[in-house]
């Protein structure tokens, strides 16, 4: 079974307390973030945040006058076993299916959150993935 959500990119300042801030503006928001990663490069870092839903998002940031989001897109969430071979299955699968990932990470709960230009074809490739 497979999922869609928000991937979204807030570009940082790569300084002490971003991350901080902008993790504190999207909780008082009352919105979880599923998973995250950052990754910095000289003076800016690209934070990705899995949340369901966008908007509450986009308004927690937009009141902080802060780091914005500068991209959004759907990516397939699924839920996966915590086991070796589980991603080379998920991998297989999609690239049978004729798909190019250029989205990979692992969420909370053993999820496995994945990216692809035809979001509909990755989400029909992963729906006979067994659990």
């Amino acid at each position: 079974m497979s999922t869609l959500a928000s991937d979204l990119v807030i570009e940082l300042e790569n300084r002490p307390g971003a991350l901080a801030r902008v993790a504190t503006a999207i909780s008082d928001a009352g919105v979880n973030i599923a998973a995250a990663t950052c990754m910095g490069n000289g003076n800016t870092a690209e934070l990705h945040i899995l949340v369901p839903h966008s908007e509450p998002v986009y308004r927690a940031l937009a009141n902080t006058h802060g780091p914005s989001v500068t991209r959004e897109r759907e990516v397939v969430v699924v839920q996966a076993e915590d086991r070796p071979g589980e991603l080379a299955e998920l991998a297989r699968m999609v690239s049978d299916a004729g798909i190019n990932l250029d989205i990979v990470y692992v969420a909370t709960n053993s999820r496995v959150v994945l990216g692809a230009h035809d979001t509909e074809a990755l989400k029909q490739a992963l729906d006979g993935f067994s659990f």
